[in-house]
């Protein structure tokens, strides 16, 4: 179906979403062929410097200090050690976090030892490497428990005959790329056998086992898939470039792993939107951008996919979520603040000639200018080509201007601004997205910056949050959203629990989304239709909520969820009142006849729920909850919500 997008108006009633398109713009725009013609052999590649004095050229000497001191300070560390009890934590106790801690400090420690031994060149770090590559070679598996589940034995210990690969192994193996790369010809000095094991367990655990196509969900080209094939294909094509000696080969295999990332692509709808939220992002649209540039760098240019309007979309996608300094729409599991990374952001609003995104990545580096010489736990290539840009970041303002109205029709995601400071996002869907939440028909509400109606965002992944009792945690249900409860039952999971006759109106009065949501409901609540419209009303500069419902019979109970970070204040009938931490008052307003309001306080008890203690900056999580007085087979409920 046409979009209609203009500036005056946009209204698409959806007849589909979520789409395999299969675009396969790798296969359709290359050969094998044209990869082995363009393909730089791996005696002339050279992406980064090697020797320190390639690294002054390309660097402040602050910067090169700095990483040789953090390599220093992390040669003093004891290597932390992995055991059999710490990877068994995942079945016994559902915890992730000790062995990924683990895990995530020897690759760190790795790569601080390893550009320190680059740009300093005094062999003063090559003892502790060696002993690094060697200690992770002899892992078992390069990934974490949590991702096990995809091999035959299910014991939760690694089965070392069946080797599988997941996100953190792919890391791994370009972890031992660069550290190949860098320090390649040191470590022979020591002993060939170094990097002569380096190839065999990349090879073993990695190269080989990633040729079972069919095993991997992540490379499907008939299913959707995530954030996971872009984020392992960037990894494998680095890695493959740097270790493949054989020329044939090499080009070969960057020519698969490229028509492997075209599951990713063809899973996005024309849009670019992505159902994982803009913090997933940086794990999925940055990631594809990772293996372009890679790519671009191999083949000397030759090799370039900017030009496709799914790329350009892909990549317009995260400055259109961006609500205000760090907060971004976090609907699902996406965090609702982070420090997007400005240094990338910038080479790729570059590299596609997006002046939006490049003053939006200009914008992000000196609001959060990240220290350009920390080394964090993925994405290693970015780090590096950030590393290279921060000599050449023009120095001067930006004027990123935020975006005001956005469309996403594929995820059926809508966003707006008033002039007031309020800031609207809201959505249909269904509840089967990638990292989903039931919540289909959810909003959320921002004033100048502030948090007022929440998506209170996921907890901390433990082994039930991807399992069969992932709605056990209450901030994957319903219930917990900005939603109605009818006769005690919310939305459940699935394909099928979606928003239907969902329409999308942006005009310069209005811009709204009106839904459907009774096909996401439980059939035990009874609701035959709920029609919801979520509108900012730009002449009044408030949000208004209309929900037009008919249920196959009276309800024994009604209910309108609001979660919100402010201090609450029900005082006066027919009035909500909502303070920010900067004394913002927001009003929410509703018919004290029909209704009673109440309040509680969700657990943060239990493993699940520690990130609820501090990330809405310390502030509680509470639900607000308005209890129909009125219970009606038919009705129309309205609330109001504007600036005291």
């Amino acid at each position: 179906m046409k979009r209609l997008l203009t500036v005056l108006l946009i209204s698409v009633s959806v007849l589909c979403q979520a789409q395999v398109t299969p675009r396969n713009i790798f296969a359709t725009k290359f050969s094998a062929d044209s990869f082995k013609s363009a393909i730089i052999p791996k005696s002339q590649w050279k992406p980064y410097p090697k020797t320190p004095d390639e690294w002054r050229i390309a660097l402040p000497d602050s910067i090169i200090q700095s990483i040789i001191k953090t390599g220093e300070e992390t040669a003093k560390k004891e290597m932390p050690q992995l055991s059999a009890t710490i990877l068994m934590d995942y079945v016994r106790s559902g915890d992730r976090e000790r062995h990924s801690k683990i895990s995530y400090a020897r690759r760190i420690n790795l790569m601080d030892l390893v550009l320190a031994e680059s740009m300093e060149g005094k062999g003063r770090f090559t003892e502790d490497i060696m002993n690094y590559v060697w200690a992770i070679c002899e892992e078992t598996y390069w990934g974490v428990p949590a991702h096990l589940g995809v091999q035959k034995a299910k014991s939760g210990l690694p089965d070392a005959e069946d080797p599988t690969v997941d996100l953190f192994a792919a890391e791994t193996a370009s972890v031992l790329g660069l550290t190949d790369y860098f320090v390649g010809e040191k470590l022979d000095k020591i002993s060939p056998l170094v990097r002569k094991r380096i190839y065999f367990e990349t090879n073993r655990k990695i190269f080989e086992p990633i040729k079972e196509v069919n095993r991997y969900g992540y490379l499907s080209k008939t299913t959707q898939v995530n954030n996971w094939n872009p984020w392992i294909v960037s990894n494998l094509l680095i890695a493959d470039l740097f270790l493949e000696t054989d020329e044939s080969k090499r080009a070969s295999n960057a020519y698969t792993y490229s028509t492997l990332m075209d599951a990713y692509l063809n899973s996005l709808g024309d849009d670019g939107g992505c159902d994982e939220g803009p913090s997933y992002w940086f794990a999925a649209g940055a990631c594809v951008f990772d293996a372009l540039e890679t790519l671009s760098s191999a083949s000397n240019g030759k090799i370039d996919i900017y030009e496709q309007p799914i790329v350009k979309n892909m990549a317009a996608y995260i400055y259109k979520t961006h609500i205000a300094d760090d907060y971004f729409v976090n609907f699902a599991d996406a965090d609702p603040k982070l420090r997007p990374d400005g240094l990338m952001l910038y080479r790729f609003g570059k590299a596609l000639n997006d002046d939006a995104l490049t003053q939006f990545g200009l914008w992000a580096f000196e609001r959060f200018p990240t220290t350009a010489s920390s080394n964090g736990s993925f994405h290693r290539m970015r780090r590096l080509a950030n590393l290279l840009t921060v000599k050449q970041m023009p120095q001067i303002k930006h004027n990123y201007v935020p975006s005001t109205d956005a469309w996403f029709n594929d995820t059926q995601v809508l966003t707006t601004r008033a002039s007031n400071g309020f800031y609207l996002a809201t959505h249909a869907g269904h509840n089967a997205e990638s990292h989903n939440h039931n919540d289909v028909g959810d909003f959320l509400l921002y004033a100048n910056g502030e948090p007022v109606i929440i998506d209170a965002g996921r907890g901390n992944y433990t082994a039930r949050t991807f399992s069969s009792r992932r709605y056990e945690l209450w901030f994957t249900q319903s219930q917990y959203h900005n939603l109605p409860i009818v006769n005690g039952k919310g939305q459940l999971a699935g394909r099928h629990f979606e928003g239907a006759n969902v329409q999308s109106t942006i005009n310069k009065k209005e811009a709204s989304l009106s839904m459907n949501i009774a096909p996401a409901y439980d059939k035990e609540a009874g609701i035959q239709t709920w029609n919801r419209t979520v509108k900012l009303n730009k002449n009044k500069n408030r949000i208004e909520i209309a929900d037009d419902y008919t249920l196959n019979q009276t309800p024994t109970s009604l209910e309108q969820v609001f979660m919100t970070v402010c201090d609450i204040d029900t005082a006066t009938p027919g009035k909500i009142v909502l303070t920010t931490p900067k004394n913002q008052k927001v009003m929410v307003l509703y018919n004290d006849k029909n209704w009673t309001v109440s309040t509680d306080l969700p657990s943060t008890e239990g493993m699940e729920y520690k990130s609820f203690k501090t990330k809405w900056d310390n502030r509680p999580v509470r639900r607000i909850i308005l209890s129909s007085k009125n219970l009606q087979k038919e009705g129309k409920n309205i609330f109001t919500i504007a600036m005291n």
